[in-house]
This record gives structure tokens, C-alpha cells and sequence, in this order.
């Protein structure tokens, strides 16, 4: 079992507050209480933070307070008070510490964890917390050590690298941080048991051959079978291998140049 050393990286201090809430877990369960999604369930409780991925401050500069674990995602996050006073929670990058100073502006200091526009970025660098569209708040590049890479700028477009090695058009008017996302070791974790897993809220997974066949199209026989159909499948039979998921129209499609690799 192996863990982060959050000692020496997040600061000794309680969440903020007047910036959490409680949310309602339903352990995968649909409005009639049907299970919809399986291995979801029980886990340690934990309040949700209110992150502020817009950013809409623009030209106030902020202080950072504290870097903070957040249950609720892979990256730290950073609680930073402006000038006026205010107090927010935004996505912590790599390196920024307590005491730092970070600013929006639209010609901001190529700085860790400050934001401006993405055209305004110079080819190379390392954005998080991306917008898709101008306006929008930050969708791309938000967990854990991600980050989208600048490639070019070219008639209000600018295109990216993201972490997974997709290459993807985003408007060059929409506002990103510098950076890459704090807690890049987060992938090297080894939950290292399986009581682990149910603090973090994942129940058991049974395997389909160690069912009946009534339950699983790849139950029964005596003792280690064979999957014994042609193409592997879901508990429900829904065939699985190669089958594509994405919506064949979603509005982004046309914004992708490249898809990532595949994993062999």
C-alpha cells in the first residue's frame, strides 16, 4: 500500500466553511432507488468544496491562504483571499504555495497558477482548468498532474496536447491557468487493500465467470471455464470489445484533430 506524503505538501488548516456543502449520496441509485451504477456504496463521509472554476475576478490580485486535499477530486485545491476581501477555492497547480500571489488578468504574467486568455499564452507552455468556449469556466485539464500543451494559434482557434496525448481546437478568447494540476504521483497510489477501496465508497466487484449462468453469460461450468462467446460482454450481454460509446454527434467532435492512442 502506498500513499501520498500530504504532510509535506498541504497545509495544516480546515476547509473553509462558508465554501461547503453536503451533498447526498445515492450510491449509484436511480430516483426509484434501482441500482444503476454497481460497486457504489457505503465509504467515509465527506463534504463537498465549492471550486471556482470561472475565475471571474479579473484584475484583482489574490494571495494564496492555504493548499487543501479535497475528497472529491485527484488534485489539491488552494484557498486564495483577494484584495477585496473575498475568499475562494480554485484548482491548486503544481509548486504554488501558501503565500504565493496569483492574478486574471487578459495579459497576465506567464506565472504558476495565474490566468489569462489562451490566446495570450506563447507556444509550449503548460495550461490547466481550460475553457471550451469563452465564458464557459474551465472543463479541460482539471485532475490530478493533467495539463494541455499549446501547439498553435490560428484564426481565433488555438490548438492543444492534452495530457492524454489528444489533440483538440478550443477558442483562443476562452481563459486558462498556467500550470499542470497539482498531485501528479496520484496515478502511483496502490490502494493496497480492499478495505481501502471501501473507505473511498467502492464496493466488491464479483467476476462474471465465478457466477451462475442465469447471472453472467460467462457463468458456469466446473471449475475454470473459458469466456465461451464470441465477443466479450457485458452482465447484461451488451457486447463490450471495441464498441464505441461517444455519440456520433456530439457538438465537440468537430474540435478534435486527433484522438489519444490507444492502450495495447
Amino acid at each position: 500500500m502506498t500513499v501520498v506524503d500530504y504532510r509535506s505538501l498541504l497545509s495544516a488548516s480546515k476547509p473553509k466553511k462558508a465554501l461547503t456543502v453536503r451533498l447526498k449520496t445515492n450510491a449509484g441509485r436511480n430516483n426509484r432507488g434501482v441500482i444503476t451504477m454497481r460497486h457504489q456504496g457505503s465509504g467515509n463521509k465527506k463534504v463537498y468544496r465549492l471550486v471556482d472554476f470561472l475565475q471571474n475576478k479579473i484584475n484583482i490580485p489574490a494571495r494564496v491562504e492555504s493548499v487543501e486535499y479535497d475528497p472529491y477530486r485527484s488534485g489539491f485545491i488552494s484557498l486564495v483571499i483577494y484584495k477585496d476581501g473575498e475568499r475562494r477555492y480554485i484548482l491548486a497547480p503544481k509548486d504554488l504555495k501558501t503565500g504565493d500571489e496569483v492574478i486574471v488578468a487578459e495579459n497576465a504574467p506567464l506565472k504558476t497558477g495565474n490566468r489569462l486568455k489562451i490566446k495570450n499564452v506563447p507556444i509550449g507552455y503548460f495550461i490547466h482548468n481550460v475553457e471550451i468556449r469563452a465564458g464557459g469556466g474551465g472543463r479541460l485539464a482539471r485532475s490530478a498532474g493533467s495539463y494541455a500543451e499549446v501547439l498553435a494559434h490560428d484564426g481565433g482557434w488555438t490548438d492543444l496536447r492534452l495530457s492524454s496525448k489528444e489533440i483538440r481546437k478550443v477558442s483562443s478568447e476562452g481563459w486558462a491557468s498556467v500550470g499542470q494540476v497539482s498531485n501528479p504521483d496520484y496515478n502511483l497510489v496502490n490502494i493496497g487493500k480492499a478495505g481501502r477501496s471501501r473507505w473511498l465508497g467502492i464496493r466488491p466487484t464479483v467476476r462474471g465467470s465465478a457466477m451462475n449462468p442465469v447471472d453472467h453469460p460467462y457463468g458456469g461450468g466446473e471449475g475454470a471455464q473459458p469466456r465461451g462467446t464470441k465477443r466479450p460482454k457485458t452482465i447484461w450481454g451488451k457486447v463490450t470489445g471495441g464498441h464505441k460509446t461517444r455519440r456520433r454527434k456530439k457538438w465537440s467532435s468537430h474540435l478534435i484533430i486527433q484522438r489519444r492512442p490507444k492502450i495495447r
